[in-house]
């Protein structure tokens, strides 16, 4: 609808400053041509916006204008007020801000809008956490995100996992945050790469005067996925062939992911006693071992063979010692 595009138009203008005709063009899925009648019809109803033409040249409002219409569609105010303030924003500090930011909204709204926001809040609710994910202390999170917003560089006392614990020195360029799942990492820019560093594994975090310029290519949301895909295809560089037990087969993928579901649909049929076949996704030895430790019976090592070993010298330890204890009375 022509109102709606004149609206967005205006909305644009107004958040960005000056934007070329093209710009605009490209924003509202229009031609350069809709966008010049738009603001002819914008600057006949009385709106201080201009447009010049040429190199430099570009469509923009007054400094002076501001307007307080937000546009908004009855199914937009609806999705709206679907959102519930994340974990994530809590810990960052900003839930009363949200919250207050939502207030005024609803009060800018008219009257037969406003009326929505209890009966979508009462039918649609988000919940962005895992299953029994326990609550991670973010100590450094304020510093960090100071860091961030200033664009100031951070010395980190980092904690990495693998492949032994140990503690590393590092002074980065903090480029953003993310939340992921409640799960905070650091994206920042060490040696002339960007990388991801869990906020939980930091043992320390100090804010250095000294400043830096951001590259202006890079995009967070971008970075973000390509880091996360190569994460989750790195993970499973450690393929471990295993045996299921009937009653764990349709428990599987909520514990590896859809990957394993297909597999348990193309695999072919289970042996005399009800046992699947089935390849697992792991990244190490170590968090396979565990990890299938914790379904004891229900599942057997098939390979790689230092797995099967290592699982069996586990379980081994574990007999011997509740053995010992047994016998003790302890």
């Amino acid at each position: 609808m022509r109102a709606d595009r004149l609206i967005a138009l205006l909305m644009l203008l107004q958040r960005r400053g000056q934007m070329t005709a093209q710009a605009l063009a490209d924003e509202l899925e229009t031609s350069v041509r809709t966008v010049y009648r738009d603001i002819d019809a914008l600057s006949a109803a009385g709106i201080p916006i201009y447009a010049e033409r040429g190199r430099g040249g570009g469509c923009a409002l007054l400094d002076s204008f501001q307007t307080n219409l937000t546009g908004l569609t009855e199914n937009e105010v609806r999705a709206l007020f679907m959102l519930s303030i994340p974990g994530p924003l809590a810990t960052l500090g900003v839930a009363e801000e949200l919250k207050s930011a939502m207030l005024k909204l609803s009060a800018a709204l008219p009257a037969a809008r406003r009326q929505d926001e209890d009966r979508v809040r009462q039918r649609i609710h988000l919940d962005s956490s895992w299953w029994f994910q326990a609550h991670e202390p973010v100590p450094h999170l304020d510093v960090i995100q100071r860091a961030v917003w200033q664009d100031h560089k951070l010395r980190l006392t980092y904690c990495r996992p693998y492949p032994i614990q140990d503690q590393v020195e590092l002074l980065v360029e903090p480029y953003g945050l993310v939340a992921k799942a409640g799960v905070w990492y650091l994206v920042a820019l060490n040696q002339a790469r960007f990388r991801a560093y869990r906020v939980t594994r930091l043992l320390g975090a100090e804010l250095v005067p000294e400043s830096f310029e951001r590259c202006p290519d890079f995009d967070l949301a971008a970075f973000w996925q390509a880091w996360s895909a190569e994460f989750e295809e790195n993970r499973a560089n450690y393929p471990v062939t295993v045996r299921a037990a009937p009653d764990l087969i349709a428990l599987l993928p909520l514990y590896f992911g859809e990957a394993v579901r297909a597999q348990i649909v193309q695999a072919g049929p289970p042996d005399a006693g009800g046992w699947l076949i089935l390849t697992l996704p792991f990244d190490r030895l170590e968090p396979a071992r565990d990890r299938i430790l914790g379904f004891g019976r229900a599942i057997e090592v098939l390979a790689p063979e230092a797995l099967r070993l290592s699982v069996i010298d586990y379980a081994q330890q574990i007999v011997a010692f509740y053995h010992e204890r047994g016998e003790h009375g302890g």
